[in-house]
């Protein structure tokens, strides 16, 4: 199909890698990724070859954000698994008593997020409400308005904001170097206690050693949207009842996907009309 194109719109999955480029014709000039991330795209290729890449940003933050509160509740509260049960034929509940179901409370607690853009942001905004105390690591500094705005707590050392965190939110898109960005090392710096949330992009954590600490009890658990090697998952996750595991839908809004196409719409007629395309995706940007 890429050899008669004239634009190429991708969604996330569909990988555009230089093999897929090579086979592309002249005529090519534009991909409008349906999707925010781009590691899907070969971008330094497509630079190379003069192919303008397109992404649609800003119109997911929101549903995001949302998903990713609802994991930041649903994983300490044991929401899934108190799910399970009552859904489960062969276990029987026999009322309340003061022992059963014992999750954690998040309310006070310290609230890592690892990469502090809109959606980072977004997320910052909600837990504040819910009396997380706020604490990032990013690749800038944010103003100090903003800092201000959401009581956040800003570490220049990664390393020493996970070994101080009780709840980490994995926010930050996956480039070379966000790959294994919490590696095996920087896992094993998070308390006993603490638990990973995770709605960004699955590579940006060492899954096989996330699953082999979390079947060791080496952390409290998990909230995982995404995954390392989608649509494969780590078996050992799967069957741990300290991780709600979703299938990479923390975007997935009726609303979310019709603002996605409008934006690829907007990126193609503005590109096709002799113009720059407002969400316009260059290379050092990831």
């Amino acid at each position: 199909a890429a050899q008669a194109a004239d634009v190429l719109v991708p969604t996330v999955t569909d990988r555009i890698d230089r093999g897929v480029l090579a086979q592309a014709g002249p005529r090519l000039k534009l991909i409008a990724n349906f999707g925010t991330g781009v590691d899907n795209v070969d971008l330094a290729t497509a630079r190379n070859r003069g192919i303008t890449v397109t992404n649609t940003p800003g119109v997911l933050t929101e549903d995001t954000a949302d998903m990713t509160m609802a994991l930041i509740l649903a994983v300490p509260r044991r929401l899934a698994e108190g799910t399970a049960l009552l859904k489960d034929p062969r276990r029987s509940w026999n009322g309340w008593s003061p022992t059963w179901m014992l999750g954690h409370r998040i309310y006070g607690k310290r609230l890592g997020i690892i990469g502090m853009g809109r959606i980072g942001l977004a997320v910052a905004r909600r837990a504040r409400a819910f009396g997380l105390q706020i604490h990032y690591h990013n690749r800038r500094r944010l103003s100090e308005e903003i800092e201000q705005e959401v009581e956040a707590t800003y570490w220049d050392s990664l390393d020493q904001m996970l070994a101080r965190m009780d709840i980490i939110s994995v926010n930050c898109p996956h480039t070379p170097a966000t790959y294994h960005l919490l590696s095996a090392r920087r896992l094993k710096l998070l308390k006993p206690t603490a638990y990973i949330v995770n709605t960004a992009r699955g590579e940006v954590i060492d899954e096989n050693e996330l699953a082999r600490m979390i079947e060791t009890n080496a952390i409290a658990g998990a909230g995982l949207d995404v995954f390392e090697n989608e649509p494969a998952i780590n078996p050992k996750l799967l069957a741990s009842d300290s991780v709600v595991a979703l299938p990479h839908m923390g975007s997935a809004t009726l609303e979310g996907r019709i603002d996605m196409g409008e934006k690829v719409i907007i990126n193609i007629k503005t590109f096709l009309d002799g113009h720059s395309p407002p969400d316009r995706v260059h290379p050092a940007m990831f």
